[in-house]
């Protein structure tokens, strides 16, 4: 996405820290910018922005800001970077837990703000392609599983080889248009209703 293409969300109560923000973006070609100093509403303004990503400076956070940001973070899934004046490693974790794709302790200024988009956009798309192949990995692996119950069912019932359970699995697979698994997983139901 371009930089003229892109739809950036700063939240920050202070208008003069959000104007570092927005000057930096500004200066590096960014002109889709949103600025919200109310935060009470902030689900709604996300909502009403829909951002393609979005900055929060937190400044010196207390347990009810850290809170709100990590339900945002959690809430919508885009790349946020998160700007805190001070460390602290429980925030810090909570934060990267919650989805925060980067977490900048005292470093609000206007030149560092396209490295920190650059940074957050790159492990924003990183974090979501694991989630992607894991969640993959385990639809196949529940699809194995189903698929080796029902050929457990075919063998026991038929009297059949693992090899022959699986051939009639596919044939039926082919024969009714259907995915394996969900042939499988019919199978399965079938023969729970009938002990």
């Amino acid at each position: 996405m371009t930089n003229d293409g892109l739809r950036i969300l700063v939240i920050d109560d202070n208008r003069l820290r959000a104007s570092v923000i927005e000057d930096g973006l500004r200066e590096a070609g960014y002109r889709h910018l949103t600025v919200v100093t109310e935060t009470d509403a902030l689900l709604r303004s996300i909502v009403d922005s829909d951002p393609d990503m979005i900055f929060i400076d937190l400044g010196n956070p207390n347990r009810d800001s850290l809170e709100a940001a990590f339900a945002v973070s959690r809430a919508v899934r885009r790349p946020i970077a998160m700007f805190v004046d001070h460390s602290d490693m429980a925030a810090m974790t909570a934060s990267i837990d919650a989805g925060v794709s980067a977490y900048i302790v005292d470093g609000l200024r206007k030149e560092r703000v396209k490295p920190i988009l650059d940074l957050a956009i790159a492990r924003f798309n990183a974090f979501s392609r694991l989630q992607r192949e894991l969640e993959e990995t385990r639809s196949a692996l529940a699809e194995r599983k189903i698929i080796e119950r029902a050929k457990g069912i075919l063998m026991r019932n038929k009297g059949v080889s693992e090899q022959d359970a699986y051939d009639l699995l596919r044939k039926s697979a082919m024969r009714q248009n259907r995915k394996l698994a969900e042939v499988a997983e019919g199978l399965t139901l079938a023969a729970g209703l009938l002990e």
